[in-house]
């Protein structure tokens, strides 16, 4: 079955994203978009008046049988002010089955996530770090979950744009 997706444009869902894909409140001010990159998107924003810049990707493909899925896509994001660079983080479209993990394949190399409801998060900035690496080299990522009804997903994300998009985000927050 094919997934439904809303139809959104790709703006107003990146920034449904990042508001979604983190617990604290965001107070965006002057979003600038920083341009399409081939298959990714990069934004610069403020939150408390302090920059975040981030880039995202929806999958090209996402399998599964399931009958109706939610948004999924992928984020990329720096916080300068929190020293926080490169944190990487999905949303799968549904819950998680409770204590999984999710398997993110990049060539040769398997990441693992861990995850929180509706999401997965590397589990240290050095995972982070990796990940992007391969991010930059590779020419597409996969991702493995499982939902909370034991239903299993994979979604393709191509890396068509990653570097140019991560290397944007670099330069609008500053980071070396």
């Amino acid at each position: 079955m094919k997934p439904r997706f809303c139809k959104i444009s790709p703006a107003t869902l990146m920034v449904m994203a990042f508001s979604l894909a983190f617990p604290a409140p965001v107070y965006a001010q002057k979003k600038v978009s920083l341009g399409n990159f081939g298959d990714w998107e990069a934004y610069r924003e403020t939150d408390g008046g302090k920059p975040v810049c981030y880039i995202g990707s929806q999958p090209k493909k996402a399998t599964g049988k399931y009958k109706i899925r939610g948004d999924t896509y992928i984020l990329i994001t720096h916080r300068p002010a929190e020293k926080s660079f490169g944190v990487v983080s999905l949303k799968a479209g549904y819950t998680y089955q409770k204590t999984s993990e999710t398997d993110v394949i990049i060539g040769a190399k398997t990441f693992k996530l861990f995850t929180k409801l509706g999401h997965a998060f590397a589990v240290d900035q050095k995972t982070d770090k990796a990940l992007v690496d391969a991010m930059i080299r590779g020419a597409r990522l996969v991702v493995k979950g499982t939902s909370s009804r034991g239903t299993k997903t994979t979604d393709t994300y191509s890396l068509k744009g990653f570097s140019a998009a991560f290397k944007a985000i670099g330069k609008a927050c500053k980071v070396k």
